[in-house]
């Protein structure tokens, strides 16, 4: 077992300083020989040796996003050698990045139908512009990764969430967040059931609003909605932008919402089989993680048109752990 650590100063864009933290942990995580991941860089070299598995532990000292480090980290511990730990520390509820429970509540349970899954445990949480947050993830190899059928949205069988202030927001707007969202709701679930609360200040430095939207399906499809509370907008209509996602999902009848379909390409490609998924339009970011996919791996991408949706078909690539001690 290895233990390594990343650390990087800084208050520029918390997006900017994730990948420079991202490249670093994956860099150690592999062995890579690194050149260029810093500040103000605009090339990154990146040539990977031997992965190994262990503890890991990321710093980024803003609001930037813990759950980015987790995209990039994960799908290579879970074909390390050994379980790993990653103890990662920034933003849980950042702007530009899915909120934390997007990633256990939404992403994880998708991440389970290729075969891997990983245990979390959240020590704090971290808010613009301090961050703060502390995570603990811990990830078990696999030898394989199980191609994906998603082609049926199917029915409406649960919408919950979550909706929370933190610091001096009063639990008023976490009324108003969820009122906002059952509002707009309603006419596909009669029941939505969206906990509201205050956080602990012992688990938060700072002031935060958000809320979560969570929807399930009768074929299994997970999907869901986010927003972060703003200064200048009322309670409701911040709920109400987080049901619109989760509305435009189920109008579209895709199978994954549009943040998680970019998501999945990487365990597509790497699945042992041949993968299909039904989604919406497209997103630029789907579109680069295809392309630089297939520019890395030898997986095969289709694009296939129906109605309203897109279906994604990939030809993966089987990958196998290879471990050499």
């Amino acid at each position: 077992m290895s233990e390594e650590i990343v650390e990087i100063d800084g208050s520029l864009l918390e997006g900017v300083i994730s990948i420079i933290v991202g490249v670093e942990l994956v860099g150690r995580i592999c062995g890579a020989k690194v050149k260029g991941a810093e500040l103000g860089s605009t090339e990154i070299t990146f040539l990977p040796g031997q992965l190994r598995g262990g503890n890991y532990e990321a710093h980024i000292k803003t609001a930037g996003s813990i759950s980015l480090l987790m995209q990039v980290a994960i799908p290579c511990l879970i074909f390390a050698d050994v379980e790993s730990k990653l103890t990662l520390h920034g933003g849980t509820n950042a702007e530009m990045a899915p909120q934390i429970e997007y990633v256990t509540e939404v992403f994880r349970p998708i991440m389970e139908k290729f075969g891997a899954t990983f245990d979390f445990q959240l020590k704090r949480r971290g808010y613009f512009p301090r961050g703060g947050g502390e995570v603990e993830v811990y990830i078990k190899p696999i030898s394989k990764l199980t191609p994906v059928e998603m082609l049926q949205q199917g029915q409406i069988t649960q919408l919950y969430g979550w909706s929370f202030v933190a610091g001096v927001v009063p639990i008023g707007v976490a009324h108003g967040m969820a009122d906002g969202a059952i509002d707009e709701l309603r006419r596909y679930r009669s029941n939505v059931d969206i906990e509201r609360y205050k956080e602990n200040p012992d688990m938060a430095d700072g002031n935060c609003s958000g809320i979560l939207l969570v929807a399930e399906t009768n074929t299994g499809c997970v999907f869901g909605g986010s927003a972060l509370g703003k200064r200048e907008e009322r309670a409701n209509v911040t709920g109400a932008r987080a049901a619109a996602e989760i509305i435009k999902t189920i109008t579209n009848g895709a199978c994954v919402d549009e943040h998680g379909q970019d998501q999945i390409i990487i365990f597509m490609a790497l699945a042992d089989g041949v993968s299909r998924v039904k989604v919406g339009e497209l997103t630029m970011h789907t579109k680069t993680a295809i392309y630089i996919t297939e520019k890395l791996t030898k997986a095969k991408f289709n694009i296939t048109h129906d109605g309203h949706c897109s279906i994604i078909e990939c030809y993966g690539t089987g990958l196998h752990p290879i471990h050499k001690r």
